[in-house]
């Protein structure tokens, strides 16, 4: 039962084979930190994580790297407009991500490299490639790659050169020899943050950042590169051209895009008014209902982001943990067991199938049916598979009980002694009182439960 990932750069599922048995390199394309993170780079960083999740699962070691961008055209015009040093806003920013990314359990990466502690190494690349011919220092101290010396340009996005104009994406500039070539080297501007370089003072370009990061922590060929889908190109493309002509080697093996963000249909837009801030967000929902919404989609599919679509996440989750109420969730699974067996093959060939996450999950929700009719030992097996299956989506983190408490801010002491009153309530046959708490407490959000074993409470 193998592996197959989607390789962007083949365009095809292929057999995932790392370059050495039983580890992963991989490299994934982090935030530019100069604003808080928005939805959009949720539903990167989370398909992600899943992935790592699942290699590390299925016994691979895996060195994840994810950078930081931390000086950039963006970062210098925001300090200015702030009245601060840049270094000042990375470091505030860095400190939001990290907390965003907590919250929604995204794991820390095994190393977060910084552009600009990588500057040595950027200005070598850059140096190799002139010396290869591959680029040039313009009059101006910037330096520029020749995009059609490259011959394999284009064969990630799929672009050809000669239907690609100079627009938006490409500054045109006329120090460049051709309007194609992108600069990787800036020089620079006064009250700008630099460096000393053999071209002059100066700071890198975007995407020279990324090949020089990733081929120090991982070398010059590894397994897999990832990203959002705004980066195929040409930021992607970019840095394979630079690599492969600096180091003469393949770059990434396998390229991994995920899918775009959309809210309720439409791209997600400051002019349109829905663009949402992982933060906006958290305050309308719990941090593991997003996240189940964001892995519920499989990573390369669009996901739309709507109310229904996150009510709907709530309600699933819920079911998951209700099927946890009052299980034994440290008993060890034994994968032989014909109990398990099917449940594991089903979810392992669904996440091998490129992650197919909601493949997985309707496995995981195939397992809550049978945990729900079983009992004694057998269930509390299949509850631990179900948890099992659940840490590798990073969801069902919380106890059952405290989950279903989440978000209440009435007294527990309180609400335990109105369930005491009205279990005497009905002792005593007083039927109108026993009703009257339950419609006082559901009121105030609470939701009484009776069993054989008594009355619990739950948040509505």
């Amino acid at each position: 039962m193998a592996l197959n990932i989607y390789n962007t750069l083949t365009r095809q599922k292929e057999e995932f084979k790392p370059l050495q048995a039983g580890k992963v390199g991989m490299y994934v394309c982090g935030m530019t930190v100069y604003d808080f993170c928005h939805m959009g780079h949720a539903r990167v960083m989370v398909s992600f994580d899943v992935i790592v999740r699942y290699l590390r699962h299925i016994g691979y070691d895996v060195n994840y790297i994810r950078n930081i961008t931390d000086i950039d055209d963006k970062i210098i015009n925001r300090a200015a407009e702030n009245g601060e040093e840049f270094n000042v806003l990375v470091d505030r920013m860095v400190n939001a991500m990290n907390e965003d990314f907590g919250k929604l359990n995204v794991l820390t990466p095994n190393s977060e490299p910084k552009a600009t502690d990588h500057i040595q190494g950027i200005i070598s690349m850059v140096q190799t490639l002139i010396e290869k011919g591959f680029a040039y220092a313009a009059t101006n101290g910037d330096v520029y790659y020749r995009v059609r010396k490259f011959e394999g340009y284009g064969k990630l996005s799929g672009k050809i050169l000669e239907e690609l104009e100079s627009g938006a994406r490409i500054e045109v500039t006329e120090e460049k020899e051709d309007p194609l070539d992108f600069v990787l080297w800036k020089s620079a501007k006064p009250e700008e943050p630099s460096w000393t370089s053999p071209w002059g003072e100066g700071r890198p370009g975007w995407h020279i950042e990324c090949s020089a990061m990733s081929t120090c922590c991982l070398g010059n060929n590894f397994d897999i590169h990832g990203g959002g889908p705004d980066l195929k190109f040409p930021h992607h493309e970019n840095e394979i051209a630079q690599s492969e002509a600096a180091t003469g080697e393949q770059y990434a093996n396998t390229w991994m895009h995920a899918g775009a963000l959309r809210i309720d249909g439409e791209k997600m837009s400051k002019s349109l008014g829905n663009f949402f801030t992982i933060r906006d967000v958290l305050k309308e929902y719990d941090a593991e209902v997003i996240r189940f919404f964001l892995a519920s989609v499989q990573y390369r599919s669009e996901i739309n982001y709507s109310q229904a679509g996150l009510q709907d996440a709530q309600s699933k989750l819920d079911r998951l943990y209700n099927s946890l109420k009052g299980c034994n969730l440290g008993v060890a699974v034994d994968k032989n067991d014909a109990d398990v067996s099917a449940f594991i093959d089903q979810f392992k060939s669904a996440m091998n199938d490129d992650f197919n996450t909601p493949k997985a999950i309707a496995v995981m929700f195939d397992l809550v049916s049978h945990i729900n009719k079983a009992e004694g030992a057998s269930k509390d097996k299949l509850a631990s598979l179900l948890k099992t299956f659940a840490d590798v989506l990073g969801c069902l983190q919380t106890n059952p009980e405290d989950y279903f408490k989440q978000g209440v801010d009435v007294d527990e002491a309180y609400i335990q002694e109105m369930i005491e009153k009205r279990v005497q309530a009905k002792k005593d046959k007083d039927f109108a009182l026993a009703d009257k708490i339950r419609h006082d407490l559901d009121e105030q959000g609470i939701e009484l439960q009776d069993s054989r074993e008594g009355t619990t409470w739950v948040k509505k």
